[in-house]
This record gives C-alpha cells, sequence and structure tokens, in this order.
C-alpha cells in the first residue's frame, strides 16, 4: 500500500462480541483512527484490538467514517490522480468513463468521503495497450481553509511497479495518509515526490498508516475488467457515486512578480508515504 505495503493474504481474525465492544467503546481501533504503535504480527499493539483492515472489503472503512463526528458527510475530497510519464487518468459517469488526463496535467476530482470510485489507467509506459481499472475509497477529508481545498488535494501516486504487478495479476493496495508532525520522517518531499513504504507480510498497510499519521484514502489495483454484461456496471462502478471535476490550483502570482517571470513553489500538505501491499489476485 501507499504507505504503501507489500501483503500476502492473510486468515480472518474473529474477535469476540466483548471485544469488539471493548474496541467500540474505548474508542480504539479504526472506529476512530487512533495513533499507536507499530502493530504485532496479530495485527494488535499495546492491546489495541483493530476493527478494521486493509482487507476489509471496498466501502466499509470509508462508511465506518462516516458514522462518527464530522463534517464529511456530503463532503467532495479533493484529490489529484499522478502516474509514471504519460500515464492517463479517466473517471467515470453513470458507468461511462470520461476524457483521460495526463500526469502532465493530473487530474484533479471531488470524491464523496465514505464512497468508492473506480477509474481507469491507460497509456502505461511500456504498456501503452493495457488497461487497468483500480479504485479509490476516501476515508477521511482534510482541512484546508474552505478557499484553498483545491489547492491541497489529496495525491494519489502510482508508481510503475504498482501497475505492473497489478498487470501480473496481483492485488496492490496504497493507503494514503496525512503525517503526524511530532513524528515525520524528515526528508523533503512535495505531492509528486511521496515516499512509499513496503510493509511486512505480517502488517497490515491500513494499521501501519495509522500509527504514522492519519489515513485519508484507500487504493486498490488490481486485474479485473469491465463485465460484459450491463447489468453487472452497478456492482462494478459501486453504484455510480458522483463526483465533480476540480481544475487544479493555480496561484495568483505575487504583487512584485514581473510577466514571464516562474511563480514560487506552493507548499503542500504532510502526506506521508503511502503503505503498499501486493497479493496474487
Amino acid at each position: 500500500m501507499r504507505l504503501d505495503w507489500r501483503f500476502l493474504t492473510r486468515s480472518v481474525t474473529h474477535l469476540c462480541l466483548a471485544a469488539l465492544a471493548a474496541a467500540i467503546f474505548a474508542g480504539t481501533g479504526y472506529g476512530q483512527f487512533a495513533g499507536g504503535h507499530l502493530p504485532a504480527p496479530g495485527g494488535t499493539a499495546a492491546g489495541i484490538h483493530r476493527i478494521y483492515t486493509a482487507d476489509s472489503p471496498p466501502g466499509v472503512v470509508g462508511a465506518a467514517r462516516l458514522q462518527r463526528w464530522g463534517a464529511v458527510g456530503g463532503y467532495y475530497q479533493p484529490v489529484a490522480f499522478r502516474g509514471p510519464e504519460s500515464t492517463d487518468f479517466a473517471m467515470a459517469v453513470d458507468g461511462v468513463f470520461q476524457e483521460p488526463a495526463t500526469s502532465a496535467s493530473p487530474l484533479h476530482a471531488g470524491l464523496l468521503i465514505g464512497a468508492v470510485y473506480r477509474f481507469k489507467v491507460t497509456a502505461i509506459p511500456g504498456y501503452e495497450g493495457e488497461e487497468l481499472y483500480p479504485t479509490v475509497e476516501v476515508i477521511d477529508r482534510t482541512y484546508p481553509p474552505h478557499h484553498l481545498a483545491a489547492r491541497y488535494p489529496i495525491p494519489i501516486n502510482l508508481e510503475l511497479d504498482d501497475l505492473l504487478a497489478a498487470l501480473a495479476g496481483q492485488l496492490v493496495t496504497r493507503v494514503i495518509y496525512l503525517e503526524d508532525a511530532t513524528a515525520a520522517l524528515p526528508v523533503a518531499t512535495t505531492p509528486e515526490s511521496a515516499q512509499a513504504l513496503d510493509v511486512g507480510a505480517h502488517q497490515d498497510p491500513l494499521h501501519v498508516a495509522d500509527t504514522l499519521g492519519r489515513p485519508v484514502a484507500i487504493v486498490r489495483i488490481g486485474s479485473l475488467t469491465p463485465p460484459s454484461h450491463e447489468a453487472l456496471l452497478p456492482q462494478f462502478f459501486f453504484g455510480f457515486p458522483p463526483w465533480v471535476a476540480i481544475p487544479a490550483f493555480q496561484p495568483d502570482p505575487p504583487v512584485d512578480q514581473q510577466p514571464g517571470e516562474a511563480p514560487a513553489a506552493v507548499t503542500a500538505l504532510p502526506f506521508g508515504a503511502s503503505a503498499r501491499g501486493a497479493a496474487p489476485r
């Protein structure tokens, strides 16, 4: 995942009702997205029993977030899609993919918290005839000043290794998180150069992301293709959730900037590396 961690298929751990209730009322696990220590092989740390994992079905973690406090219901969180070189990205409207945008001019869109969106990836370097249909689930929002929301989108950065693994039949999961300012890695990054961390097979990318900051999105990249029967399209597109196109933010030039001068660099929110995992599919 991104963190981005490679993960292996794990068996489901069944929690007793008492333990589940204790986790909920204690405000631990992903009911609160509380930070903690690095998870142990069993997925627990410091007595915390985590309820959700990166293996949870798409939409489950986001739906849980909607049940909590905060101005998240009905909010369109800006995101920006980027990939290697000339990779194209396209969103769908009522099951029809729109005109693609390239990484040179990233696709910016507003996505609802808790919804799952299917997008299309084409023009993969070296594999121009191949297509992938990943999903993105926004599980939390950012809180910049309202008029600057488009300036700080959640970066959905896909690396060539992710795309090639998916073309080979693997499922790659990336978790994007907002770094904890008190524990951030002392590495200068930009939205285009955020680092990716690979977790071990015994760790869960969502859990690790939660220890390093606040998870905001889960991206799943697999080899699933659109169904041939129209009746299956709503399932493939997770009910056609609405989204809005957002123009890329263009900062106003400084008052003393002369014509033709390059604008100053735009400071980005401190998004950490994503957690990535890959499993046979």
